[in-house]
């Protein structure tokens, strides 16, 4: 039988080695029902809840369940309008490709490396006839020479007509910006007359104007009627070779510069009053004349 002394010994030493720090943890007692960790590293306790406090807790949906649930409705709304547009937004995405495609395939004088380069340098010729430059300048200097006073009230209307013309245009450019067919520099006249945009088409607005202008304001021969007209289409389309303009472009030009001819139509200027402007930009106005 062993001694008390032994039995002491023994003790003290198993004491002193579960006093160690590797053997701390066996010290503690575990949790009852389970071999859970200890009570100071779970934290304290929750109350158990009721019932009804759980099901209320699951019918409310957090914020990214109804974040996901709005994106779910909204989605099957956005799909339907990107995968079945409407009739009118297929048929003018249709036109519009179809105008792309048939410009590009026109504009055979956009470079001296096209299939009509040779004839690119008259083609240019024929386009600047129907510059609002070339008409401004031309329209001033008959101005200057003309001797009689129903050739001066056709004259100072026209040259209001050019500057509206050219305003009118430029402004709508600058509200579309629509590129050309080609990616292309304006040229020197052309920044000058602010025609650096594709839509509307200037050169084809200008020539529209004024052949109906000069039809309706002076007597011409038949031939001569047939070869204005035919002026004005050549200088549209002239555009469309040398890659300047779409056809759309040139079609809405000539729409535009009818109106501008029946807009002067509306507000044509008397003699007295051309009269009287011409005297302003003279400075030999005198106002008790």
């Amino acid at each position: 039988m062993p001694s008390a002394n032994n039995v002491r010994s023994r003790a003290r030493e198993r004491n002193s080695v579960l006093s160690r720090p590797e053997f701390m943890s066996l010290n503690h007692q575990p949790l009852r029902g389970g071999s859970g960790p200890p009570e100071n590293r779970c934290g304290p306790k929750r109350a158990p809840q009721t019932k009804h406090q759980a099901i209320q807790k699951s019918e409310e949906p957090t914020d990214g369940g109804s974040k996901d649930r709005r994106e779910s409705t909204k989605m099957p709304e956005e799909d339907c309008m990107q995968l079945n547009p409407s009739f009118k937004g297929i048929a003018m995405n249709s036109l519009l490709a179809i105008d792309i495609c048939l410009s590009k395939r026109m504009g055979v004088c956009a470079s001296t490396s096209s299939s009509w380069g040779g004839c690119r340098s008259m083609v240019a010729l024929l386009a600047l006839t129907g510059h609002g430059i070339t008409w401004i300048i031309g329209t001033i200097v008959c101005l200057t020479r003309s001797n009689t006073l129903a050739g001066q009230e056709v004259l100072v209307n026209l040259l209001l007509a050019l500057i509206l013309d050219v305003m009118t245009v430029a402004g709508v450019q600058r509200l579309v910006k629509r590129r050309g067919p080609w990616e292309m520099t304006p040229g020197f006249l052309d920044c000058v007359a602010m025609d650096v945009y594709s839509f509307p088409a200037a050169h084809a607005s200008r020539a529209a104007m004024v052949s109906k202008f000069l039809l309706s304001h002076l007597v011409l021969a038949v031939p001569l009627r047939i070869l204005l007209v035919l002026w004005a289409f050549l200088v549209g389309i002239s555009r469309v070779l040398l890659g300047k303009h779409h056809l759309t472009d040139m079609v809405c030009g000539f729409a535009l510069g009818m109106f501008h001819f029946s807009l002067m139509e509306t507000v044509w200027l008397s003699s007295n009053t051309c009269q009287t402007i011409i005297s302003i930009s003279t400075l030999s106005w005198s106002p008790f004349y």
